[in-house]
Parts: C-alpha cells; structure tokens; sequence
C-alpha cells in the first residue's frame, strides 16, 4: 500500500511538469535572433529596466503589437527569416 501511494504521489509531482514543457517546431532561434528582437522591441519604446515591474507582460505585449504594426506598414512579415 505504500509503496502504491508513493509512485501515485511521484505520478502527480511528476505529471504538471509535463504541461509546462516547451513545443519546438523545429526551428533553432539564434543569438543574433534574441538581440535583434530585443533591439526592434526598444526601438518601438520598450524599455525592460523600466520601473513598472507588475507591468511587465502588458508593455511586452504592447511593444510586440507596435512592433507588429511597424512590420506590417513596411511590408515586413512578423515571421523572422529562415
């Protein structure tokens, strides 16, 4: 019985950690890549050593739309190049 009650509780330590792992669809991003997203994101007024921490993911999110919209007037796609 206990050793029964052990290997469900491993199961369900075990088992969310699963849920979290990441998808790769078979692309590899590059340094190059990161800095050069990063750098487009600050270019379109993103500052990540900005004081409003608990704003963290909606100016994210508000940088990655403007840069977006930056793409699409240029004619840019928003997939990078392969």
């Amino acid at each position: 019985m206990p050793l029964t009650m052990s290997t469900i509780a491993a199961a369900l330590v075990l088992l969310p950690s699963a849920a979290f792992a990441q998808v790769s669809n078979g692309e590899q991003v590059t340094r190059a890549q990161v800095k050069q997203e990063l750098a487009d994101l600050v270019a379109t007024g993103y500052r990540a050593n900005s004081a409003r921490y608990n704003a963290y993911p909606n100016d994210v999110i508000a940088a990655e739309t403007r840069l977006a919209a930056k793409r699409a007037a240029q004619g840019i796609s928003a997939e990078p190049a392969q």
